[in-house]
């Protein structure tokens, strides 16, 4: 019944939901219930719950999610912490998962793409946002995650070079571990402006206090952002069956809704 469907409270879509249930072979709904312990992207917590419930409902499988910075979760995952699949805003950490031999696939498996947005409280004085508002020498602090392996900050330094803003900018970067660090600075008064991803500014909270404006997608070019089965996992099947499930047309064609642009 459609009024039994899960539904995300950030996002009204019980009709996509059903959608995308159908999209799964008959076979998964007779599946014995399975758990899937992920460990995902603080950033993906606004969105992954109500994905996780449509495949739930369709097939038995529980996720059990832990959610963290990709950092923090990669690094305990190369030191052994038991989990059946990650789930990074980025490629580069799971790349790092590949290199250790602790995932049962040659390379991180894509599954969606990110979307680069410039956010601000909506007391800041930089308001209303605008392509121009980087420019404003009233801009004095400006939050980015980490470049070193935080893609969306790759992509903000990206953005900014295509700019040609990077050298004026540098100096009032606020540099943050990943990009739910970066959208408290913001939130905190800390920083006037941050970098952050489309799901973080859409979720209820962040559109009541503040607003933000895409970042043109040509001015960063792709976020890939991957997932790996561990090799260790006693789940790889059923890990498996939800990426091919979120991979597969119907679901790609949805991403959109939750802020997020299918792989292809």
């Amino acid at each position: 019944m459609l009024t039994n469907l899960p539904k995300n409270p950030s996002h009204s879509t019980p009709l996509l939901i059903f959608c995308l249930l159908l999209a799964l072979p008959a076979a998964y709904s007779q599946t014995v219930p399975h758990e899937i312990h992920v460990a995902a992207a603080a950033d993906l917590q606004p969105v992954l719950p109500a994905l996780a419930e449509a495949f739930t409902h369709a097939t038995g499988i529980n996720l059990i999610s832990q959610y963290g910075t990709s950092v923090a979760l990669a690094s305990r995952i190369i030191a052994g912490e038991p989990a059946d699949l990650f789930l990074a805003t980025d490629c580069v950490l799971p790349e790092q998962i590949v290199a250790h031999g602790l995932a049962d696939s040659p390379e991180p498996i894509p599954y969606a793409r990110g979307i680069l947005v410039l956010w601000a409280r909506s007391d800041s004085p930089l308001q209303p946002l605008t392509q121009n508002t980087l420019h404003d020498p009233r801009v004095q602090s400006l939050a980015i995650a980490n470049p070193d392996h935080v893609s969306y900050g790759m992509a903000a330094v990206a953005t900014l070079r295509r700019m040609k803003l990077y050298d004026q900018l540098k100096p009032h970067f606020l540099v943050a571990e990943d990009l739910t660090q970066t959208s408290q600075l913001v939130e905190s008064g800390k920083a006037q402006l941050g970098f952050i991803s489309l799901i973080a500014a859409s979720t209820p909270h962040r559109k009541q206090i503040g607003s933000f404006i895409l970042m043109p997608r040509v001015a960063y070019g792709d976020i890939r952002q991957c997932a790996v089965v561990l090799s260790k996992s006693t789940h790889r099947d059923d890990a498996h069956a939800f990426l091919d499930w979120l991979r597969s047309p119907p679901i790609q064609q949805a991403l959109p809704t939750y802020g997020l642009n299918p792989i292809q």
